[in-house]
Formats: structure tokens, C-alpha cells, sequence
């Protein structure tokens, strides 16, 4: 795979001989060359006419629900995404699109008719505008491409944003060999990543008509969809089609195709037995993993014909855990057989972020500490610290720092990382907010959004204080210079430097706030996996006990505990 950063550079020399802030790109592209491009509620792409709305005080035109591909159902199931076909008349890009099937609150929501995509676009004539498209969270088991609010930074950035949904859970991963009967991209199960090909397939071919240019494309993603951006940088389906990258709370994850045909078999078993198909589940497992062509053959006609909701049903307790719903096959063909162990990468500007709390509201969640009562103050309280000040700092190093020192020395393109912690300060969020949840998972949407939404929001109160206000402002800032060069500084912002090598250490931007003013820093501090684990052993704040059962039992098999795991002898969660 050849390195990009020559053409970066020349992209980058095109767009400005220097970085571009939020206030630069409103005036550069009102001098864009003519286009057909008019701004307007209703316009016209490759197939047929859409209408939208105007939101954010009339600031920016919003399409929703505009399919990318046709919908993924009957004989399309476990394919490859196929074009759309034109519609007559005009499509009404006013309602939600689908979402993926999902389960959400004890129900099963959404459709399988679910590849479509929602944009928003500054309401004015410029051109030539950077795209952002933003994947969202959810463990690609759930989630919606409503999870950011996007009309203000569309406005504010001068930008295109485009936010997908697309196929969940088995129905967008699944490497069965039933399912292996297409090309080789089919066959990889890596069918939600196939989605995201199509969908800039789709912006590479409509982009310019909705104003934007589809030579610079940033690709993003929270959380599963940080973490799909990561994998796109190592697949050879996704060379050329995006030119920079972000990844929000993501990390390196691949999972082996054998070992996750297993964990999919045992966990589809349950319904072939409920069907009458087999007598029990072991009978079930072996069947679903045949290879022989009579068993394959019957197994994909019996796969095809279960509703989709129940196979939504499944593999549902994940809790970032790859061992529980395996996905992001390393097939050898949509991703590389090492994983991120590969020297082939795809070489562009790439953003890694994490919160200083990332693993709160995971915390929070596990059945440990369902009953434990008040766990700010109460006899419980510092099991919880434990576990969330640990499982963050090792959550934290996977999302950005280890990332960066795995990456860098193979790496052409600048690598740039950022730790947010607001969130952490009484003062500011109040006491329960700042110690059960502080600067959690998702801590950068209020800021990148300018809404006050999510978990890490609180009741939004914070976010009034001059300091939160101006730490939007410049991580705007940061985000859009980045959309337009690929190079997120500009002037009145703190420098923001990139890594320059895995042994000289991190370069790291640390965002913080205080009522009065935005506090913003670089830093080159190092904490090693080890010495965390080191700590966790000497903490005598718990008892052993309880020690142990946080380690075996709330820490264990998650995205990043592999060494925890190894050090504290902690069972294999696939086997």
C-alpha cells in the first residue's frame, strides 16, 4: 500500500499555505470557483431530488435519512451494499432514517432497511467545503446516526457533516461459513465496514453537489465507530477514500474469524433449538460451524429466514468486550490476518481523543456494583474509585497513547493526541457528577457539538460557565482547522504538537476548563501499562478481596485489559 503524504501535503498546499480557523473558511470559499451548487432546502443528486429543512435559526440545511445504498434485506442480507435506485419525484429528506435493528431498552427497534445517511451543510452558496463523516457509537450493536446534534459545527466549521447508519450486531458482522458465497469482501463477514465504503463511494460521486469537496474527507467515529476508523487505516478496501481521520475514544481491535465463528454459533444455538432445528445446543453449534456443503446450504437458508430482530437479541451483554460479540474480522482481505500489527497503513493525518474517565459509566453499569448503594460516600465508594480511576487510565492509554507508540514509527502522516478533563471539578459539575461520572466516555460531544447533551453533560448547567464556553470555541477551532488542512493548529491556539517518535514519548493536548477560562496545555508524560498494573497491585484501599473480584470480574476481557488479564491470570472470556 503506497504512503499519501506527498498528496496530503500537495492538498494541503492547495487549501492554505498556512493552518485555517473557523473564521478563515466562511470568507475563503465565498471566492470558490462557480458552482451549481445554490443553497437551498431542495437538491438534486445522482438519484433524483431531495428536500430538507433549515435548522440551527435558519444557520444550516439538514437532510435526514438519505439512502446510500439499497436496503441490506431478503437475498442482500449478508451482502455487499448495492446501489439505490433512483426515485421519481422528490424524496423527503425531512424524517429520521432508520436505524439499524437494535435492541434498546428490553425492545428490538429500528430496520433492516437501515443504509442511509443524515448532512448537514452551512446555509450559504460557498463550496469546495471539507466533509466530516461521523460513525457512531454503540459497540456496533447499537446506536443512531442522531448521537451528535451537528448543526452548529456545520455552521460554525463551514463544513459538510455526514453521520450514517448502517447494519448492526450479526447482521453487519458475521463470518459464519454458511455465509461464506460471494467475492472475497463478502466473504470477509466484515459486512459493516462494506457499508462504509459505499457510503463514501456515495460522497465521492454526490459530494460536489451538495457543495462540498470530495477530495478532502476526514473520516470519524466514537467509541465502535472510533475504533472502525482505526481499522479503516489498516484496510486496503479503504485506500483514497478519505484524507484525515479522527478517532473519539477508539483504539486497535481486530478479532480472529475462527474464534468468532465460535462465539457466534454458540450464541445463534439457542434459536436453532427453539426452532426445532436441532435437539440441543451442542448439536446446534456443530451445525452452524459445518463445512460441509449439504449442512452450509442448510444452515444459510435456515439463517436467511430468522427474523431479524431476534438475531438482534443476541450477543447483547457485550460491555466492551470483543470476546462477547466479536466483530472487525481479521480475514486477510477487508483487514490484514496481523491486525495492527501490519506495517501497511493508510497514511493520513489522524486525531486520537480520550477522556480522563473513560471507563465511568462502565463502571457504573457492571452488575458489581448494581447494589451497592452510594457510591460517592458510601462503604462502597472507594471499590467504585478503584475501579473507575484504574480501568480509566488503562481505557484511556488504549484509546490514544498506545495507539500512537504502535503506530508512529511506521506511520508517515502526523499523529496528533488529545486528553479532556472536564468533568473531574466539583467546583464546576457538582460533587456527584464529578466523582461518579466525570470525564467520561463521550466528554468531548458537548464541546465538539456546542449543545450540552450526554451523559458526561450532566444537566447541562456547566457548560454556562465563560470557561466551558471558550474551550468549545477553540476545540472547534482545533476540529476545523483539522477538517481543512489536515493540521488542527491556527492562530490564538495553544500549539498542538504531533508525535514525532515512539521512543521521544507522547505529545499530548490536555483540555480542561475552569469557570473563568479554558485551560489548555501539552504535555510529554509517559505512565506505562505496567506501572498502573504495578499500583493496582500495591493499592490497599480495598481489601484483597474485593481487589480481586473488581480484577477477575468488572476489569477483565475488555478492550483493554489483555495485559491486565495476563498479569492477573483472569480466564479466557472466548473460550
Amino acid at each position: 500500500m503506497k504512503r499519501k503524504i506527498a498528496a496530503m501535503l500537495v492538498m494541503a498546499m492547495a487549501l492554505s499555505a498556512t493552518s485555517v480557523p473557523m473564521t478563515f473558511a466562511a470568507e475563503t470559499t465565498a471566492e470558490a470557483s462557480e458552482s451549481a451548487f445554490h443553497a437551498d432546502v431542495v437538491q438534486h443528486i445522482k438519484n433524483g431530488d431531495i428536500k430538507g429543512s433549515l435548522v440551527n435559526e435558519d444557520k444550516t440545511l439538514l437532510w435526514t435519512g438519505v439512502p446510500y445504498a439499497a436496503a441490506p434485506v431478503g437475498e442482500l442480507r449478508w451482502k455487499a451494499p448495492q446501489d439505490h435506485e433512483d426515485w421519481e419525484g422528490v424524496f423527503d429528506a425531512t424524517q429520521d432514517g432508520n436505524l439499524g435493528v437494535q435492541v434498546s431498552g428490553g425492545n428490538v427497534i429500528g430496520d433492516e432497511d437501515c443504509l442511509n445517511m443524515d448532512i448537514y451543510r452551512p446555509n450559504t452558496d460557498d463550496t469546495n467545503l471539507p466533509v466530516l463523516v461521523y460513525i457512531h457509537g454503540g459497540n456496533n450493536q447499537t446506536g443512531t446516526s442522531k448521537e451528535i446534534p451537528f448543526e452548529k459545527l456545520a455552521a460554525n466549521a463551514n463544513c459538510v457533516v455526514v453521520c450514517l447508519n448502517y447494519r448492526l450486531g450479526c447482521l453487519g458482522f458475521n463470518s459464519l461459513p454458511a455465509l461464506k458465497t460471494g467475492d472475497d469482501l463478502e466473504n470477509s463477514g466484515n459486512f459493516t465496514l462494506l457499508d462504509f465504503a459505499k457510503a463514501l463511494d456515495w460522497i465521492a460521486e454526490n459530494g460536489e453537489a451538495l457543495g462540498a469537496n470530495p477530495q478532502n474527507i476526514t473520516i470519524s467515529g466514537f467509541s465502535a465507530g472510533g475504533r472502525d476508523v482505526m481499522a479503516m487505516l489498516i484496510s486496503p478496501i479503504f485506500e483514497g477514500k478519505f484524507q484525515k481521520a479522527i478517532s473519539f475514544s477508539g483504539g486497535m481491535t481486530v478479532a480472529d474469524v475462527e474464534d468468532s465463528q465460535k462465539v457466534t454459533a454458540r450464541a445463534i444455538a439457542p434459536l436453532v433449538v427453539e426452532d426445532g432445528v436441532k435437539e440441543n445446543e451442542e448439536d446446534a453449534i456443530a451445525w452452524l460451524l459445518s463445512d460441509d456443503e449439504a449442512d452450509k446450504e442448510e444452515v444459510r437458508t435456515y439463517l436467511y429466514g430468522v427474523e431479524a430482530g431476534r438475531l438482534a437479541g443476541i450477543m447483547t451483554n457485550a460491555g466492551i468486550r470483543m470476546s462477547v460479540f466479536p466483530h472487525l474480522f481479521a480475514d486477510g482481505v477487508v483487514l490484514p490476518e496481523e491486525g495492527f500489527e501490519t506495517t501497511e497503513y493508510n497514511d493520513v493525518p489522524l486525531i486520537m481523543l480520550t477522556g480522563s474517565s473513560e471507563f465511568s459509566i462502565f463502571a457504573l453499569g457492571d452488575k458489581y456494583f448494581a447494589d451497592a448503594g452510594d457510591l460517592v460516600d458510601g462503604e462502597r465508594s472507594a471499590e467504585y474509585k478503584f475501579a473507575m480511576n484504574y480501568g480509566s487510565e488503562l481505557y484511556g492509554l488504549f484509546n490514544a497513547e498506545e495507539s500512537a507508540v504502535k503506530m508512529v514509527d511506521k506511520y508517515d502522516a502526523p499523529i496528533y493526541t488529545c486528553d479532556i478533563d472536564f468533568g473531574t471539578d466539583e467546583e464546576i459539575v457538582g460533587k456527584q457528577q464529578a466523582n461518579l461520572i466525570g470525564a467520561s466516555h463521550g466528554v468531548f460531544i458537548p464541546f465538539l457539538s456546542g449543545i450540552a447533551a450526554g451523559s458526561a453533560a450532566g444537566d447541562g448547567s456547566a457548560y454556562e460557565y465563560a470557561g466551558p464556553k471558550e474551550l468549545t470555541e477553540k476545540f472547534q477551532s482545533y476540529i476545523s482547522n483539522f477538517l481543512w488542512t489536515g493540521d488542527p493548529n491556527g492562530e490564538g491556539l495553544e500549539t498542538w504538537k504531533a508525535w514525532t517518535g515512539a521512543e521521544e514519548g507522547p505529545s499530548q493536548l490536555l483540555l480542561d476548563a475552569d469557570k473563568e477560562k479554558a485551560i489548555i496545555t501539552m504535555s510529554t508524560d509517559r505512565v506505562s501499562y505496567d506501572e498502573i498494573l504495578d499500583r493496582m497491585e500495591a493499592d490497599d484501599t480495598i481489601s484483597e478481596e474485593a481487589k480481586s473480584q473488581i480484577i477477575s470480574e468488572v476489569l477483565n476481557g475488555r478492550w483493554f485489559s489483555a495485559g491486565l488479564d495476563e498479569r492477573f491470570g483472569n480466564r479466557n472470556l472466548w473460550e
